[in-house]
């Protein structure tokens, strides 16, 4: 039974790769600044209207 501490061993960890960047033309950041603050205010108001336990987190 000794055999099966030495099949299930944690696997190390792995490396953090680092993050990409993407740089935008002031259109398209400004494009997607609109788009992310209409989903916050469509999301806001529709979570207003929920009973509270069923509110997102």
């Amino acid at each position: 039974m000794t055999e099966t501490n030495d099949r299930f061993k944690k696997a190390p960890r792995k490396q953090a790769s680092p993050g990409k960047r993407v740089s935008l033309s002031a259109e398209a950041r400004q494009a997607y600044e609109d788009l992310v603050r209409t989903r916050d205010e469509r999301d806001r108001t529709y979570g207003q209207h929920l009973p509270a336990e069923n509110k997102g987190k």
